[in-house]
């Protein structure tokens, strides 16, 4: 359970800075990073950090395309837990 605990740490860790510094390429209007790796750390668990990172620094909030994309991840992840923890 410690190393599990440790991988969404850092995976988290590594969705919010990420998150943070394409706002930042952004804001500095220079090239940033594509969607696929941002979502790609938010299927992969980490979606507490990239979903605060979006709220604190205002980032894909407004890109209906991207949002779709991350709620479905979290539903699909949701229905996963569900599904592991009745099974």
């Amino acid at each position: 359970m410690n190393i599990l605990f440790c991988y969404f740490l850092i995976l988290n860790g590594i969705a919010f800075t990420l998150t943070a510094y394409d706002k930042h390429l952004a804001k500095a209007q220079k090239r940033r990073f594509s969607e696929r790796p941002l979502l790609s750390f938010v299927f992969f668990g980490g979606t507490i950090g990239s979903g605060l990172a979006m709220l604190i620094f205002r980032h894909k909030t407004s890109k209906k395309s991207y949002l779709l994309k991350f709620w479905l991840i979290i539903v699909m992840q949701l229905l996963a837990g569900y599904l592991y923890l009745n099974h």
